[in-house]
């Protein structure tokens, strides 16, 4: 979506992917929720396209792009997680089970404790600047263009329905 100023400035394109405005047309009106016609619909590779949006996201979600989408959140995701979680629970033994090193002074009054409590939140930090980063060049742009598959998808299903309507 483009900025841009004036009077409209703000508003939502509505031809966006990502605007979730109401969803004209489904289950709505008259007809028994079908496409209205016996000729099913047809995608841009001439394939029927499916007959409601709840068959056209599980086309989605079978597809490979998608696949792909989700192993690449769970291949950073599951080990990130183990690696903070078991991170955490180290810090935890040790402040539990050897009070005397995490007393340990490092310089001054900065023990290893402190230090250690302090990497919490470094770590934390970097685990979601990490995330962002990966999400960012890893996924997003996947993701878009499945989010762009499902929009076009949806707007042929409506006008379909609505020239079926028509007739």
């Amino acid at each position: 979506m483009d900025k841009h100023e004036g009077p409209d400035a703000g508003t939502i394109r509505l031809d966006d992917p990502w605007y979730d405005g109401p969803a004209v047309d489904w289950g709505e009106g008259e007809g028994d929720g079908d496409c209205g016609g016996d000729a099913p619909l047809r995608s841009a590779g001439g394939r029927a396209a499916p007959a409601d949006a709840s068959e056209i996201y599980l086309e989605v979600q079978r597809s490979a792009a998608f696949q792909e989408v989700r192993s690449r959140y769970r291949g950073f995701v599951v080990p990130a997680t183990a690696a903070f979680l078991l991170w955490y629970v180290a810090y935890v033994v040790a402040a539990t089970a050897a009070p005397g090193f995490m007393a340990r002074p490092v310089a001054g009054a900065v023990n290893v404790a402190l230090l250690a409590g302090l990497g919490q939140f470094l770590s934390t930090f970097l685990l979601t600047w990490a995330y962002a980063r990966h999400a960012r060049l890893r996924r997003d742009r996947a993701a878009l263009d499945l989010r762009w598959t499902v929009f076009e998808q949806e707007r042929g299903h409506g006008r379909g329905r609505k020239r079926e309507a028509g007739r």
